[in-house]
């Protein structure tokens, strides 16, 4: 499939709700344990998309769109999580998510983005140059990422209880 904004706004405007629906009121065996060592709980992933709605898209889409000289994007931090979510609860995090994609939503559309926007350039600090095009695709596709993360994670949580079927079930193998 092509890229699309409306089709990329599809997966935006739903994200929020679907992690409200999958996460809320669920006890902390399902949102605060991760897949072992290193990696992120549920609570760990929305505290990330979080940050990302506050340092990324929208500030890389203005440096985008911006007539300055300076297309260079600052560096995201992409373990701020860990001390921007603390002593916030689960529902905290669900409802600041919430709010912020809606808001950056609106930005988005207030962009009034066309087809020439979509060429424009910024410059990535690892990748170099990049597109608005690639910007706004790796957004929804961030989204995608990080649900499948989410569910991942939660079914990890019952690998051993599933016995014999874990064969089948690729998600926990």
């Amino acid at each position: 499939m092509n890229f699309s904004l409306e089709k990329s706004m599809e997966i935006l405007e739903r994200t929020p709700n679907v992690i409200k629906e999958l996460l809320d009121g669920l006890s902390g065996d399902w949102t605060m344990q991760n897949e072992g060592g290193d990696t992120w709980t549920p609570y760990d992933v929305l505290g990330h998309l979080i940050h990302g709605e506050l340092a990324d898209w929208i500030g890389r889409t203005d440096i985008i769109l911006s007539d300055g000289p300076d297309k260079n994007f600052k560096p995201f931090d992409r373990f701020a999580q860990f001390e921007e979510s603390k002593g916030k609860t689960l529902k905290d995090l669900i409802g600041e998510f919430m709010i912020l994609r809606i808001m950056n939503l609106q930005k988005l559309k207030e962009r009034n983005i066309t087809e020439n926007d979509l060429n424009k350039t910024g410059i990535h600090p690892v990748f170099g140059e990049v597109t608005l095009k690639q910007l706004l695709s790796t957004w929804a596709v961030h989204d995608l990422n990080h649900l499948s993360q989410i569910i991942r994670t939660m079914a990890y949580q019952y690998k051993d209880e599933v016995g014999p079927w874990r064969e089948y079930l690729r998600i926990v193998k």
